[in-house]
């Protein structure tokens, strides 16, 4: 039975284009916070490199999180990539147990900039 879904998005940002990003990012995890079955939404910053940004969801179910991926927020996140300077990465993480990972996991290469 799942535990939980881990979602991670690794973006590289145009750095001129960072704030603009980096608020977008802000107000729609806020947003996502409030989704059912969203216990955790967090955006973070490379210290070695301030240009890649990195968003960790957490969802309860497949259910919720495939509702998330259409919803209007996940659309407005997905209309923001057009800042990046690279595809973005995007990886599922299912928990099967708490403390202990699945071996495999899904990575969903983004389309980038165009």
């Amino acid at each position: 039975m799942i535990c939980m879904i881990l979602v991670i998005i690794r973006m590289k940002v145009l750095s001129e284009k960072r704030n603009e990003l980096s608020q977008t990012i802000v107000s729609v995890i806020h947003s996502m916070r409030t989704e059912k079955g969203c216990p955790r939404c967090d955006f973070y910053s490379n210290m070695e490199d301030e240009n890649e940004l990195f968003i960790f969801e957490k969802w309860d179910t497949r259910e919720n999180l495939n509702i998330h991926l259409k919803s209007e927020h996940f659309s407005v996140l997905r209309g923001a990539m057009n800042l990046l300077r690279e595809p973005y990465e995007i990886e599922f993480h299912t928990v099967l147990q708490p403390g202990r990972m699945e071996q495999t996991y899904s990575r969903i290469e983004g389309q980038g900039p165009g």
